[in-house]
């Protein structure tokens, strides 16, 4: 019994997606809009800014690289990705 409830719950867990990577882009930034892959534009609501990003200076065009909360309503900020090309 226990080893079918483990199994179910582990399925549930991978099914929800519970952590997924994105890059994005800053299209907006009074206030703060992330586009992904050209698809869509996530509004400042959508978005939860760590301490170490909260006071640095975007610009449009800039690239971020992000993590969607379980479920998909919210997004981490991580950081901004620099381009060493």
């Amino acid at each position: 019994m226990l080893d079918i409830i483990k199994k179910a719950s582990l399925g549930a867990v991978s099914s929800a997606n519970p952590v997924h990577v994105l890059f994005g882009s800053v299209v907006g930034t009074n206030p703060l809009e992330i586009n992904i892959d050209q698809r869509f534009t996530l509004p400042r609501e959508l978005l939860i800014l760590p301490e170490s990003v909260v006071n640095q200076e975007w610009e449009s065009g800039d690239k971020v690289l992000l993590l969607r909360v379980q479920g998909g309503e919210r997004y981490v900020i991580l950081d901004r990705v620099v381009d060493e090309s």
